[in-house]
């Protein structure tokens, strides 16, 4: 655990608490994007923005260093991490994993109501592909398998469904930014999904098509990047199309 730079004794509780909303507020903005790939954290003009002392500031930006989302550069300070192709695929495989083993294992714990919530967040994910908005898809997508897997009764195997989740916010994976045409893919995998859920498929069947689902974006995301990558080779300029 980062520990807290020294600071008056009677001001310790109240930078605290502003350290985590600092914290909040910077994290939230690196994960939407607000705060891209590469751009420089000024402790300054953020803690002016924020309205509270460099102080809280400065741990915040710490603890997201710890986390992977902020490196320091010599002669440039702070800024946001690049999102790293090779932990990208390794959370997403891991993440196949146990979010399909948490799927089939709450498949029989869920009534027709939750699929019918499920059902009612997949339509907005429908509608949400007309005005297309990655980073809302995202956020659907999410509460979308929450609520399929939420009543996984293995408390560890969803324990690391969350990290992994965590691990894709940390990452600023919104893949559907990347490969919108997926996102169309996935929505009717989903309905697939609630089929096979409201027909009562066994626990293989369903774990299997939650993994390929998955997978199947993750795929997506990495023909995108070899393609991106490619054209960066062959024309460096290439680059600056992609951001």
């Amino acid at each position: 655990m980062l520990m807290a730079e020294p600071v008056a004794t009677d001001d310790a509780p109240a930078a605290g608490s502003k350290s985590q909303q600092a914290y909040g507020a910077v994290k939230q903005r690196i994960v939407d994007g607000a705060y891209p790939p590469g751009h420089r954290l000024v402790l300054a003009a953020i803690a002016q923005d924020l309205g509270v002392s460099v102080v809280p500031v400065r741990e915040a930006i710490r603890r997201l260093e710890a986390e992977g989302l902020v490196t320091f550069q010599r002669n440039v300070g702070a800024t946001v991490a690049g999102i790293d192709p090779t932990e990208y695929l390794y959370t997403m495989q891991t993440l196949s994993l146990v979010e399909g083993a948490a799927t089939a294992l709450s498949a029989p714990l869920i009534d027709a109501e939750v699929l019918d919530r499920a059902a009612a967040v997949n339509e907005e994910m429908r509608a949400c592909l007309q005005d297309f908005d990655p980073l809302r898809f995202t956020r659907l997508n999410q509460d979308f398998h929450a609520i399929l897997f939420e009543r996984c009764p293995n408390p560890h195997i969803l324990d690391l469904v969350h990290r992994g989740w965590n691990r894709l916010a940390s990452l600023r994976s919104s893949t559907f930014r990347f490969v919108p045409e997926r996102a169309r893919d996935s929505v009717e995998e989903h309905a697939h999904l609630l089929s096979l859920m409201a027909d009562g498929a066994d626990a293989d069947t369903i774990e299997r098509f939650a993994r390929l689902h998955r997978s199947a974006t993750l795929d997506a995301y990495l023909t995108h990047f070899s393609a991106t990558e490619a054209a960066t080779d062959a024309d460096p300029d290439a680059a600056h199309d992609h951001g």
